[in-house]
């Protein structure tokens, strides 16, 4: 992707902000997806040779990791960090003895501001994709980990709604979806980063939906539309959007529409010294280390 093609997907951080803000109230009950992602992140945990006293949940959302964590590490104390204060408020229990060992901090992830080198273990479910400097979040989290924490997470590739992407092209030139990682160069930045012992694995999630509006709906709903500088301005045209539904009937199976979601998980350490990798030059992650994650 060129600069000026980069430049029309780059995300506006305040309509991220704002889009998840309003999809707060209502998120738990929608973001079933979100739930079974995370819930398959943390499932490495209990083999993981590591007893963390205080994590931190980048992207916390409404809370669901950090629930995880503490299930699997009762005695540890988890930061929840978001950029949009409505996700932190409904994750905030009314209760304030269910307080004790959470913590809420609204922030940009790859700002984060927690001293260096005093968490055990960094978590974050489905946020990275959502960021423009991937590589700042990676570096903020290896800054604040300590020697020998964890880092876990999972993000969205490249083939994500490939089939709402390849309808819009068959419309228009504009850019309508989000761009999404490859894999490949996301473990160059976890290595990169400073990482040590990387291991990324990949797993395709199809949801189906009736048309192509109802998945349109539930992005909208989800807080995860088209935030990209490069969007249209402008309400789209019926002519255009009809014409992009009619696109998308080539994908039908049955009575359902699909929509694929390829789902990135990670894990890496960080050392006890960090390698300079600026007199390396390059960074490369073993093809042993790329996983297909089986169902």
């Amino acid at each position: 992707m060129n600069g000026a093609e980069a430049a029309r997907y780059h995300k506006e951080i305040r309509r991220v902000a704002r889009n998840f803000a309003r999809a707060a109230p209502g998120y738990d009950t929608l973001a079933q997806f979100q739930q079974t992602v995370g819930k398959r992140l943390v499932e490495i945990l209990p083999v993981m040779n590591i007893r963390p006293t205080l994590c931190a949940d980048l992207g916390s959302g409404t809370g669901n990791i950090s629930d995880a964590l503490r299930k699997t590490y009762p005695a540890t104390v988890c930061v929840e960090i978001d950029l949009a204060e409505a996700m932190l408020r409904a994750a905030r229990p009314r209760w304030p003895w269910r307080r004790s060992r959470r913590r809420w901090i609204c922030a940009d992830a790859g700002r984060i501001p927690i001293r260096s080198e005093c968490i055990d273990l960094a978590a974050s479910n489905l946020m990275l994709q959502w960021c423009n400097e991937p590589d700042y979040v990676l570096a903020e989290a290896y800054r604040t980990l300590r020697p020998g924490g964890l880092l876990l997470f999972s993000t969205l590739g490249r083939d994500t709604l490939m089939e709402l992407r390849d309808s819009w092209r068959g419309v228009d030139d504009d850019v309508h979806v989000n761009a999404f990682m490859d894999i490949h160069g996301l473990g160059a930045a976890v290595i990169a980063a400073g990482f040590a012992s990387p291991v990324l694995e990949t797993e395709r999630f199809t949801l189906t939906y009736a048309d192509g509006l109802a998945l349109m709906r539930d992005l909208k709903r989800l807080g995860t539309a088209n935030s990209n500088a490069g969007r249209r301005r402008s309400l789209t045209g019926k002519g255009k959007l009809s014409r992009m539904l009619q696109c998308y009937e080539r994908y039908r199976d049955g009575d359902r529409l699909p929509a694929t979601y390829e789902v990135i998980y990670a894990h890496a350490w960080r050392p006890a010294q960090r390698t300079d990798l600026s007199r390396a030059g390059v960074a490369t992650v073993p093809i042993s280390a790329i996983r297909r994650r089986s169902g």
